[in-house]
């Protein structure tokens, strides 16, 4: 059965394995990912992500942040735009997260960013997940 939607698969693979309080996390890997990996490491809620391409197979690898109880330091990971109902929005538009304490990750046509980036910018986009 072939994945319909490979974003949402990862951020479920990055809860699961938070919940599961596990060190790392692997997910097949995709330009779009490596972006949202990117953005997360940036924001500081991922340690580090690594890349490993093996020909067409490649996985991306995430190493989780936790505090010091062993709480992952995502508290909330939400896909927005589904395949199957698209949201985008103006820069104007787009949501804050949690009074700004969240980010929301905009694909933009200059790239993915997050919220603050995109308002900053006055560029608008499809939103793809939030993350608090």
């Amino acid at each position: 059965m072939a994945m319909t939607d490979p974003v949402a698969d990862m951020l479920t693979r990055i809860r699961n394995a938070g919940l599961s309080r596990l060190e790392r996390v692997e997910i097949p890997v995709s330009r779009i990912k490596i972006h949202i990996a990117e953005i997360l490491k940036q924001e500081g809620f991922v340690l580090d992500y690594r890349v490993a391409e093996e020909g067409y197979r490649g996985t991306i690898t995430v190493d989780l942040r936790y505090d010091e109880n062993r709480k992952l330091a995502i508290k909330e990971l939400n896909r927005l735009s589904k395949p199957g109902r698209r949201i985008y929005a103006s820069c104007d538009a787009i949501p804050q997260i949690r009074n700004g304490l969240g980010i929301c990750i905009v694909s933009t046509s200059q790239g993915m960013m997050t919220d603050k980036e995109a308002r900053r910018r006055r560029i608008g986009g499809e939103l793809v997940c939030s993350v608090w």
